[in-house]
């Protein structure tokens, strides 16, 4: 088949490469000039860096390089990334700079995809399927906030944090981070000594992860096993898990809170004012943040200051000065303002009738598997789903589509996927407080989503390896196996 992909980070690529290797004609569309979507250089603030090991954090038959840090930079996966490409012999099918303006289908199922090449000269192609690969990252979003605009014309600032890339820029100024997300932590510690203030604003303090926890043990032996996932209710349980969350509960609340009086000494959240309300538990709500690397320090020492509990209610400007209003009353300095607000999950190039085909009533992507929208042929989505394991995640992905293309999965009717993916959904917006990302959130069961797709495609993985994620994080590399065994029963079946 010819293929368009949209997006060209982990899931671009991996969909890329793998469906090129079962065959079909590829092309991929990449709206800014390099590889890495979330990763590219376009986005690299200061700061950012992964919060898994490289270890973990890695495509399965393409580890990072050894030379990296085990925790590498944003630029250090944009060139993994770019690496991967140039291995694989991915950069002929990309067409970078190229955004996608729209892609419609037609009544015979084929898509018509329009395009702007760097010449700015839109042309179109006709392709037989679409996938989707931008990513849950794909538009930031910043609040409207009252008197923002004289903010800006009296020389402020305001922008996203994955706009934020000149270090320079925060020099000598007064900077208010709004949000306590990974992003947020992130850009307050890389900015904090250049600015002459650094203040965190955020509506709720959420619970963080030290990278190790009572300064020796890795938090991957916590979280990033079978038995971390193990710890918060899926959506159907059985096994180990039905005995975690039945007779076994006691065990189990022992052990979270066991992490929590841990975490709570070890950061000394108490002392810092930063602890956050209601138990350790909901940090599986919506994501899992890890502690970002001398945060604490510096508000201890007064480098970084909290405001918890409030947001900003207006920017506002007073004899030549820039001021931040919070919904206390209290006003804090304010000449750059950087949010890090999250981000909406967007399709814009299709068409609002099929966008609300693929979207309940609640603007939530009606995905089964977190790929195939219920309902509409020739089209699917990978990367829509963030995980702990983001590039084995989308490399399952990519080969579930490749064997969906192949004729080799066998799904349920279209009646019975629709039903199960409405119950998910309404099970992640009760189990993340509304916090599921339109529903493309599966952390902290990205192991158990994965399951599914090999489940799927009958490529589950054995007792022993199952056995062993129990006990230690999981190697993308036990899963190299996938594509080979996919490639052996797509053979076998022609």
């Amino acid at each position: 088949m010819k293929v368009a992909i949209i997006g060209a980070g982990f899931a671009g690529l991996t969909t890329a490469r793998h469906l090129r290797d079962f065959g079909h004609d590829v092309t991929v569309f990449e709206k800014v000039h390099d590889v890495g979507g979330v990763w590219s250089t376009t986005r690299l603030y200061p700061g950012v860096s992964t919060q898994n090991g490289k270890d973990t954090y890695c495509l399965s038959d393409y580890p990072m390089p050894k030379h990296y840090p085990e925790w590498p930079s944003g630029r250090q996966v944009q060139e993994y990334l770019n690496a991967y490409a140039e291995a694989f012999g991915l950069k002929p099918l990309i067409r970078l700079s190229t955004p996608v303006t729209q892609a419609r289908q037609g009544a015979d199922g084929r898509w018509t995809v329009s395009f702007c090449p760097p010449d700015g000269q839109e042309r179109s192609d006709s392709f037989d399927f679409l996938t989707i690969c931008n990513g849950i990252f794909s538009a930031p979003a910043v609040p409207d906030f009252a008197g923002a605009a004289a903010f800006r014309a009296a020389g402020g600032l305001i922008c996203h944090s994955s706009e934020f890339l000149d270090l320079e820029a925060a020099r000598g100024k007064h900077v208010v981070v709004v949000g306590y997300g990974k992003s947020s932590c992130d850009i307050a510690v890389g900015l904090a000594d250049a600015a002459a203030s650094m203040t965190v604003v955020a509506r709720e303090l959420i619970w963080k992860m030290p990278k190790k926890l009572a300064n020796v043990l890795n938090y991957k032996y916590l979280f990033l096993t079978r038995m971390g996932e193990g710890l918060f209710p899926y959506i159907t349980l059985k096994g180990v898990e039905k005995f975690l969350h039945g007779i076994g509960r006691p065990v189990r609340n022992s052990m979270l809170g066991s992490v929590q009086a841990v975490i709570t000494r070890q950061l000394r959240l108490k002392r810092r004012g930063a602890l956050p309300r209601g138990s350790f538990e909901r940090i599986a709500r919506s994501t899992v943040s890890l502690v970002t690397d001398g945060f604490f320090d510096r508000v201890e020492a007064g480098r970084i200051t909290i405001k918890r509990d409030t947001a900003i209610a207006e920017l506002r400007v007073e004899e030549g000065r820039r001021y931040a209003v919070l919904a206390t009353g209290e006003r804090i300095p304010a000449d750059i303002v950087v949010c890090g607000t999250g981000w909406r999950q967007e399709v814009p190039f299709l068409e609002p009738a099929l966008q609300a085909r693929i979207m309940d009533g609640r603007g939530n992507f009606r995905l089964y598997r977190c790929i195939l929208p219920v309902g509409v042929r020739n089209l699917a989505f990978n990367g829509y789903n963030s995980s702990f394991f983001s590039p084995l995640s989308a490399e399952m992905g990519a080969l579930w589509i490749a064997a969906h293309l192949g004729g080799a999965l066998n799904l349920p009717s279209e009646v019975a996927q629709g039903g199960a993916t409405d119950r998910r959904l309404a099970w992640m917006e009760a189990r993340t407080e509304g916090k599921h990302a339109r529903g493309t959130n599966i952390i902290p069961f990205s192991m158990h989503q994965i399951d599914e797709l090999l489940e799927d495609m009958g490529l589950p993985i054995g007792p022993l390896q199952r056995f062993k994620e129990w006990q230690l994080p999981v190697n993308p590399g036990d899963y190299a196996r996938v594509a080979k065994a996919l490639h052996r029963r797509l053979a076998m079946g022609r």
